[in-house]
């Protein structure tokens, strides 16, 4: 029997942006699809091994959390990590080279997809397992505290942004999490990025409450829903979060609702999912939809965004001529970056 297309409720903003905002938003989520596009080339080009999971389609949930981050909070992600360091700052060729397994990726090639990690830029990194950041980000999330309340810092309140996906919220870690932000009012942002489907299992199939933002009731933290393929309404409420965690009102939870349009990973022929809910979905683009917004509102000429597609296309070209002249790793130095006095 064909299954119902299920599309969220789009969630009217009010946000209001100016010119140098949306260019900026524009560029980055630009660069996360066009940097994930050239994954996918060079990994069936057998220049990537292992499992590469991409991000397209949910650029709007990076760009709309993280771009309204300082530059010294945190953000901890997934084993879906590429796109998150980029928004965070993370230079795309150290990133490429990463993937290619070079020494001169921001994991010195030790880390490769899953792993993606940069201290310089406060980005936690990325995991293998699902649920596997949640208690990371939720120690960097004391931290913050502790220095604010205990060592008295005069900086502000450094805040954290922790991404999951949909099948991690029916794990222990994120509700002993959420329990433990609450208890010491932690300056941490809980992202959900329902992507709807956890590898092969429909959320809908596997979720007793599919509404994932209501769980936040439970542990008395607010709980939002928001459109995950509009990256000014996911700005605007994490905009809000960012501001309550910032003054030491504790956590919030935040549900985006998304979608993926490649496979779990490159090595998954996405055959589950049916041709009309994957159609539905990207005529919705993210970016698309960004596109004609500011046209329509007059936030940008078709030149200045073809200049910005020219600028990303040639960062993405040149992120891969690094990672290729690149060095590989010395197999003396095997050992080296397992322990702190070895620094990144």
């Amino acid at each position: 029997m064909k299954e119902k297309v299920v599309l969220p409720v789009i969630h009217s903003q009010n946000y209001e942006i100016n010119k140098e905002e949306a260019l900026l938003i524009y560029q980055d989520m630009m660069l996360g699809r066009s940097f994930e596009d050239m994954c996918a080339q060079m990994y069936y080009r057998g220049k990537m091994f292992g499992f590469v999971h991409l991000y397209n389609g949910q650029e709007a949930v990076s760009t709309g959390v993280i771009k309204a981050l300082q530059e010294q909070d945190y953000a901890c992600s997934t084993y879906r990590d590429h796109v998150h360091a980029l928004s965070k700052g993370v230079p795309p060729k150290e990133v490429m080279a990463e993937l290619f397994g070079k020494e001169t990726g921001c994991s010195k090639g030790r880390g490769g997809s899953m792993h993606i990690f940069s201290a310089k830029h406060n980005f936690l990194g990325g995991f293998a397992f699902i649920g596997e950041g949640i208690p990371v980000a939720t120690g960097a999330a004391f931290q913050s505290i502790y220095s604010k309340q205990v060592l008295q810092s005069k900086e502000d309140i450094q805040v954290t942004a922790c991404f999951f996906g949909d099948g991690t919220t029916n794990n222990g870690q994120f509700f002993e999490c959420l329990n433990m932000a609450v208890l010491w009012k932690l300056p941490i942002i809980f992202v959900v990025e329902n992507n709807q489907w956890a590898i092969g299992m429909a959320h809908h199939r596997s979720a007793s409450t599919p509404e994932i933002y209501k769980k936040a009731e439970v542990f008395g933290l607010p709980g939002i829903e928001v459109d995950g393929m509009d990256v000014l309404a996911v700005r605007e409420v994490s905009l809000d979060a960012i501001k309550r965690a910032r003054l030491g009102e504790g956590p919030t939870l935040i549900e985006a609702l998304t979608y993926r349009f490649r496979g779990h990973s490159l090595a998954d022929p996405d055959e589950l999912r049916s041709r009309d809910e994957k159609a539905a979905w990207v005529a919705r683009d993210p970016i698309i939809r960004l596109k004609n917004y500011m046209l329509v509102n007059n936030l940008a000429n078709p030149e200045e965004l073809k200049d910005i597609e020219d600028i990303v296309h040639k960062q993405i070209e040149d992120s891969v001529d690094f990672a290729l002249s690149s060095p590989e790793p010395d197999i003396k130095d095997l050992r080296k970056y397992l322990f702190a006095d070895d620094k990144i």
